[in-house]
């Protein structure tokens, strides 16, 4: 290493400012988004220390982490000094820190509008580029029995099966549910297929005392909602 690489390492720094450190004395709030990634790859390249790696792959996704966490291990290997190995725990945190998000939402578990689904469900669909219908289930009370992904599907569509979603709900002895599913497209128009698959798990549904109390289109930033539509 020449003695310019050697200061430009981050072991060659203040201790209050390497990443790490700074985690362990001042706790993680200190810490910026690049300097967190910089702990998780640990080292950069021969031009660029972890953070300033860190700092030019956020830059290229705007600073915004949800455009990070949509990257694929190919995509992130493209920059000099990420190999698989880094990829895949960056791959890995972003992952992580979307279920976290999915989870947190769970703990307030009581459904009471279209915003507390999408609230509920974004962290988990928002920015898939697959679709995927999910069913939550819900007692009396409109809390959440259970939350399940019912089929996953290309980007153009998915299937569902009743008889499925039924047989779920008389497991849980759910009384009301609700139907999610979001469009990668980012539009928000229900489809006819949409619209005549929500009719049918409404009517199958009511022969056994369950209610289907919404449906819900996602995508990253939005939702659309057939109850507050009234057309369900």
């Amino acid at each position: 290493m020449s003695d310019k690489q050697s200061r430009f390492s981050i072991k060659n720094w203040s201790q209050d400012d390497r990443p790490r450190e700074k985690l362990l004395y001042k706790g993680k709030d200190a810490l910026s988004n690049a300097e967190l990634i910089a702990i998780l790859i640990g080292s950069g390249n021969r031009t660029e220390n972890a953070l300033a790696l860190s700092q030019r792959i956020l830059l290229k996704v705007d600073n915004n982490l949800g455009e990070l966490g949509k990257q694929s291990i190919e995509q992130l290997m493209s920059y000099k000094g990420i190999g698989e190995a880094k990829a895949i725990s960056i791959v890995a945190a972003m992952e992580l820190g979307r279920r976290r998000a999915g989870a947190e939402a769970l703990l307030r578990d009581k459904i009471s509008s279209s915003t507390s689904v999408f609230q509920l469900m974004q962290p988990l669909l928002g920015d898939l580029a697959h679709e995927e219908f999910w069913i939550i289930y819900l007692n009396n009370s409109n809390k959440v029995l259970q939350k399940s992904q019912l089929s996953k599907g290309g980007i153009t569509g998915t299937l569902v099966d009743v008889r499925l979603v039924l047989k779920k709900a008389l497991e849980l002895n759910a009384t009301g549910l609700i139907l999610v599913h979001n469009h990668p497209s980012g539009t928000l128009n229900p489809s006819e297929a949409d619209k005549k698959l929500t009719r049918k798990l409404k009517d199958a549904s009511l022969s056994l005392d369950i209610k289907v109390l919404d449906h819900l289109i996602i995508t990253e930033k939005a939702y659309f909602s057939f109850a507050d539509e009234a057309i369900i």
